[in-house]
């Protein structure tokens, strides 16, 4: 098991209703990817290796507050071993309207899987 600790959803969502730009936002939506047994092709999975591009990330999260309706966006993204059922990551988008948050999210989370995150995943012994 990783020993990175990840936030606290509750906090995060009670830092960002006390920001400035809080009046605004009409809808907060979280992500919290998860490490899970099998692989998108069906595959068995005891767990993976995962490297994270922190200035990639930091890039990326600029360009989310700069998205239509944005105002808040969180980002924890786990590093090292994770066994199943540890977390990948947490992301929290704050914003006007559920479609700009919506898209946010989506677009904010497909590129961290896939410029920020590199994935190895570990395979049970046969």
């Amino acid at each position: 098991m990783n020993e990175q600790t990840p936030p606290s959803l509750d906090v995060w969502l009670a830092e960002a209703k006390r920001e400035a730009d809080a009046a605004g936002v009409g809808m907060y939506l979280c992500h919290n990817g998860v490490v899970r047994s099998f692989s998108r092709d069906g595959r068995l999975v005891s767990g993976m290796d995962l490297a994270v591009d922190h200035g990639r990330l930091a890039e990326i999260l600029s360009t989310t507050r700069l998205m239509d309706g944005v105002s808040i966006v969180r980002v924890w993204v786990n590093e090292g071993h994770l066994e199943v059922g540890d977390d990948i990551m947490y992301v929290m988008v704050g914003g006007d309207i559920r479609d700009n948050v919506f898209e946010a999210l989506s677009a904010l989370v497909r590129m961290i899987k896939t410029e920020v995150v590199t994935e190895t995943e570990q395979r049970p012994e046969q």
